[in-house]
């Protein structure tokens, strides 16, 4: 008999996410609408679900219904001068009881595909914005015929995440820098003879640490599905991969849906945050993280979760965590895993 495994036991805490339709005017704006995009992170308590597993399936119903009051209405009516701030803020107080929600995290807010809000539980706020430039680099310290040797190019994104700032103060303190990366090559720029992402990353932090000392993170999307980041102290980077898997719920009641056979297009997330290596200028190679977790990627994908010998239940929880728990084995550097069985909903390990 499988044992079961809380969500306390599992060190996780969860993630769900729901859209909402709505017009606003704020400030000197004119009245102009929004698809918003919030996203709840919390640390669920033992007994938050009616059975172990339904966490997430309970935790998205509830965030839909908080947001229903908002879905195609005229945000004022509710929130006076309705920024993201004040919308963000709006949610955490309605998210002040402990027993609906577990332990509240943070709630980020998207009002645009490049620009939003994140608030803590105790407050404080912080403003992203994401921005494209397009360049060419190579990397010339890597072994003979790894293909990031060869001069080519990426659609790079960047994200600023500064605290108490506006969008109009990080465009401000981008700008320049802007207008220094986009249609260059890296390695022509000082400091960035060696441009692999977590080096554009903190290369990025020097440059605004002056303009911008409230800068919290600096986070350098490579591909869609790999980047870095920098926080002024630690290099962290991400590995994307997609999980096509057929699962069923063991401890799902009776009569619940998630009891039969069914499947996800998961998307899984793997961290990882190692010293910066000065003579490679990395973490840890994007390539090393693939090779490394092939073995584990192949024994879930397009496979049947629910026939994997020590893992306890396929809901995403234990899922993660399972994974992590291997990863640890090959991946010493990895700090978190993260899994969506849908976009926005899904559990954080670490």
């Amino acid at each position: 008999m499988k044992t079961p495994i809380t969500p306390t036991t599992l060190h996780s805490h969860y993630l769900t996410t729901a859209t909402f339709e709505a017009a606003r005017q704020y400030h000197a704006t004119r009245l102009h609408g929004h698809s918003f995009s919030a996203t709840l992170h919390t640390a669920l308590t033992r007994h938050f679900a009616s059975w172990q597993g339904g966490e997430l399936d309970t935790l998205r119903g509830r965030w839909q219904a908080l947001l229903a009051p908002l879905d195609y209405q005229h945000i004022n009516t509710l929130i006076p001068d309705p920024t993201d701030a004040a919308i963000t803020h709006w949610l955490m107080q309605q998210c002040q009881n402990v027993d609906a929600w577990g332990h509240v995290q943070k709630i980020t807010l998207q009002s645009t595909p490049q620009s939003g809000v994140e608030m803590d539980a105790d407050g404080t706020l912080k403003t992203w914005r994401r921005y494209t430039f397009y360049c060419a680099h190579r990397l010339p310290r890597v072994p003979y015929g790894h293909k990031c040797g060869n001069m080519h190019g990426h659609s790079f994104e960047v994200m600023l995440q500064a605290k108490n700032t506006s969008a109009d103060e990080l465009d401000t303190a981008w700008s320049p820098l802007h207008i220094q990366l986009n249609y260059t090559c890296l390695n022509d720029l000082v400091g960035l003879e060696n441009p692999t992402s977590e080096v554009l990353a903190g290369w990025i932090w020097q440059q605004l640490q002056a303009t911008l000392p409230q800068l919290e993170r600096v986070t350098v999307f490579e591909t869609t599905s790999c980047g870095a980041e920098f926080d002024g102290t630690h290099y962290r980077i991400w590995k994307d991969l997609t999980l096509d898997s057929a699962v069923r719920f063991a401890a799902a009641p009776i009569g619940s849906p998630r009891r039969q056979l069914h499947g996800h297009t998961y998307r899984l997330r793997l961290h990882l945050c190692a010293p910066l290596d000065t003579v490679m200028g990395w973490t840890v190679d994007f390539g090393d993280v693939k090779t490394f977790f092939t073995p584990i990627f192949k024994l879930l994908d397009h496979k049947p979760l629910y026939e994997i010998v020590d893992l306890p239940d396929c809901d995403t929880a234990h899922i993660a965590h399972w994974i992590l728990s291997k990863a640890r084995a090959v991946l010493p550097e990895i700090s978190a895993v993260e899994l969506q069985e849908t976009q926005g909903n899904g559990v954080i390990v670490k």
